[in-house]
């Protein structure tokens, strides 16, 4: 009869283990969610060099979450192939909060550009929010004989690749916004790639190409001082910066519109109650009246969304460049 209680026993204790194993690992999970959160330094990974408009806002959100988590927000710059480099650094780091990511749309551009990436774009990270969108300006070397897209149409169609554009990189904002201009007007321009927006910049302002696509944060002042000439914007309607400067559509490449965006990502595992923190913290930044005035004048369109919606977004984006890529014959790499 002992034999035949035995079982039972073992199978009430495995079962009492199991009921114990439960609420121990529920009382570690509420005690990591009631930690302080942030106790230390915070690494920010903007995936671009330096100097250029993501980096801009990279700093400006950093200094204001500095101020409210009461912790140093640490710009981390890392740029290469594309957002590449900055995005894998994200996606492989300890899901504690402490490493966040600030990437450009071009995250789902990169999956239409390479055959194999070091993550997953939809499995590997946890978004939070996008920023800000924003639409592009097409500027030029003040030495480039056209002072419209219908001019810079007509010098390209005389002489195909003869004009270069500088792009930061290749599957950057910049490179496929002179690529979808180069379908819809079927002209042929000549991609020169560089390692970053700044390194790109210099390369125009120094006339060892014609033209680029940049952001207006990064213009602004080349274009104030006459170093460079806008030709028009890349986006479905003016800027709010530049009002007096037409779209590309308006200046009659039909159905052209380059829009992306700015935001922040964090690794897949970090705790959900960290990405509420960094959505509330960062949608309370962008509501702030001087904030959204400054991001105005940079020619950005301030959004805080939802983490679901920059999700929804992702897959959307996804779907949408895939077929942008194809139709402008980028063969992945």
């Amino acid at each position: 009869m002992d034999n035949d209680l035995a079982p039972v026993a073992r199978q009430r204790v495995l079962v009492l283990l199991a009921v114990f194993l439960a609420l121990v690992n529920t009382a570690l999970a509420q005690k990591s969610s009631d930690e302080p959160y942030p106790t230390h330094p915070i690494r920010l990974v903007v995936a671009s060099a330096p100097g250029g408009g993501s980096d801009i806002l990279g700093r400006l959100l950093a200094r204001k979450l500095t101020d409210r988590f009461g912790q140093q927000v640490v710009v981390d710059n890392r740029p290469g192939a594309g957002g590449i480099v900055g995005a894998e650094l994200t996606a492989s780091a300890v899901p504690n909060g402490y490493t966040i990511g600030f990437v450009s749309g071009s995250i789902t551009v990169q999956p239409a550009m390479h055959r194999k990436l070091p993550y997953d774009v939809i499995k590997d990270f946890a978004p939070v929010t996008v920023l800000v969108s924003l639409s592009y300006v097409l500027v030029a070397h003040p030495s480039l004989p056209a002072q419209s897209v219908g001019e810079l149409i007509a010098l390209a169609k005389a002489a195909p690749r003869s004009i270069l554009y500088a792009s930061a990189e290749i599957g950057s904002t910049s490179h496929l916004s002179a690529e979808v201009l180069k379908t819809l007007a079927g002209i042929d321009l000549l991609q020169v790639p560089y390692k970053g927006t700044a390194q790109a910049l210099n390369a125009l302002l120094a006339r060892e190409v014609s033209l680029g696509f940049y952001s207006a944060a990064s213009t602004a002042p080349l274009l104030k001082s006459g170093r460079l000439k806008a030709l028009a914007t890349s986006g479905k309607k003016r800027m709010v910066a530049l009002p007096d400067l037409p779209t590309i559509a308006e200046a009659g490449v039909k159905d052209y519109e380059f829009i992306s965006w700015l935001g922040i990502i964090a690794p897949a595992a970090v705790p959900r109650t960290i990405v509420t923190r960094w959505n509330r913290e960062l949608v309370a930044i962008l509501s702030q009246p001087e904030v959204k005035h400054q991001l105005t004048d940079m020619g950005y369109e301030v959004v805080g969304n939802s983490p679901e919606e920059f999700a929804r977004d992702i897959r959307l984006e996804l779907a949408k460049w895939a077929k942008v890529v194809k139709a402008a014959g980028i063969q992945p790499e």
